[in-house]
């Protein structure tokens, strides 16, 4: 239980009409060590409260201009640190009721006694200390709990990214087992589908030797052509699944894209489609197999060109930051149906009526084999942009 000190220096304002009553309770008051300040009106009195907010107010119930019920609304309303007792001469219960509703938390009938007084007004200023003290401690509540919802919010975020993360990294992880796969299984189907393979265009060869009726020789022609289709098949199989010979040479991104989209001019100028080179930051030479960075470019470029058949735009922006290269390709296609996106780069996976679905499988194992990383980062009914992220130091 908090006690009062005698020398407490709590401020007390005592606002009363009688210059008496205001000369006995200041007595009363600073001889039990109390900071006491005296209004003869209410509007003088709140004028005090304004400046030097008391703790207590004394203040009388009757008093002409303002009377107390109309002053003790006023101060409860504007100061609510500031706690008031009544006095008041009317001993009525409807007028107790009326001054404790309004926020009073004590009233004193006139005349008082002094040690009634003193006992009334410490009891006032400990309920007060206990309610500040409580109202202190809600608000530090109510901070923690704050504090204490933002960590979870927080810590509800870093687990929603690490779980992102880990499931991206689990997918990298599928696709390169599948790669893996598909290299230890092409492998040997290539040496077993090439051997009769040969002996097929071998026999074909022979065949088509002997005749002379044009019909049939365009039999046998469409034959070798569907021999070399497989064939085709199979390099594209195996360039899926493992690094065929490469020579490490001093590239220039820029130059590779600027090649690459060359080669598709005429597909550009077919289907009237945009190009827009955003080359931002131009990356200096890194070591790497031309043929493979080209190869790249040369399948995404094919996929955009393929969604654009009627106009369009094709997008590629460059830049680097001293570490890495980013090369976006865009295109204002249909975009990629989101159940798809998951499954864009498995060998085989493909939504053309024409094509192997081998195409981006060779550009994820290209990007891998200089630790890089291909992402679809948007694709939605305005277009698809993939990003390539290379690194500088690529080996």
């Amino acid at each position: 239980m908090v006690k009062i000190s005698k020398k407490n220096n709590h401020k007390v304002l005592i606002i009363d009409d009688e210059k008496i009553i205001l000369d006995l309770t200041s007595i009363i008051l600073k001889n039990r060590g109390y900071n006491v300040f005296t209004a003869a009106d209410a509007h003088t009195g709140i004028e005090i409260i304004e400046t030097e907010r008391p703790e207590l107010v004394l203040l009388d119930y009757m008093m002409p201009g303002m009377d107390g019920l109309t002053a003790l609304k006023e101060i409860r309303g504007n100061f609510p640190d500031t706690y008031v007792i009544m006095f008041t001469g009317k001993g009525s219960e409807e007028i107790a009721v009326e001054l404790m509703k309004a926020g009073a938390y004590d009233y004193i009938l006139k005349p008082f006694n002094n040690q009634d007084l003193a006992d009334r007004i410490e009891n006032v200023l400990r309920i007060r200390e206990m309610e500040i003290s409580n109202r202190e401690l809600l608000k530090e509540r109510e901070r923690l709990l704050n504090e204490i919802e933002a960590w979870n919010r927080e810590l509800e975020a870093r687990v929603q990214e690490k779980t992102a993360a880990l499931r991206k990294a689990q997918a990298e992880n599928v696709q390169t087992e599948k790669l893996a796969t598909l290299g230890y299984l092409s492998a040997g189907m290539a040496h077993e589908i090439r051997n009769p393979l040969n002996s097929i265009n071998l026999f074909v060869q022979l065949i088509k030797n002997d005749l002379v009726e044009p019909e049939k020789l365009e039999y046998i022609d469409k034959i070798l052509k569907e021999v070399d289709r497989i064939d085709g098949i199979l390099r594209k199989l195996l360039d899926a699944s493992k690094r065929p010979r490469f020579e490490i040479k001093e590239v220039l991104i820029d130059k590779i894209i600027d090649t690459a989209l060359e080669l598709f001019s005429p597909q550009i100028e077919l289907h009237k489609i945009d190009v827009e080179r955003d080359y931002r930051s131009i990356p200096p030479a890194i070591q790497a197999d031309p043929a493979e960075i080209e190869q790249i470019f040369t399948n995404l470029f094919l996929n955009s060109i393929h969604e654009m058949p009627n106009r369009g735009t094709l997008t590629v922006q460059l830049e680097h930051d001293g570490r890495d290269i980013w090369v976006r390709v865009s295109d204002t296609g249909k975009g990629i149906p989101k159940e798809n996106i998951p499954k864009i780069f498995d060998p085989f996976f493909t939504t053309k009526s024409r094509g192997t679905g081998l195409g981006l499988s060779v550009v994820l194992r290209i990007v891998k084999t200089y630790k890089g990383k291909i992402e679809v980062e948007k694709s939605d009914e305005k277009g698809t942009t993939f990003c390539v992220k290379l690194p500088m130091a690529a080996s």
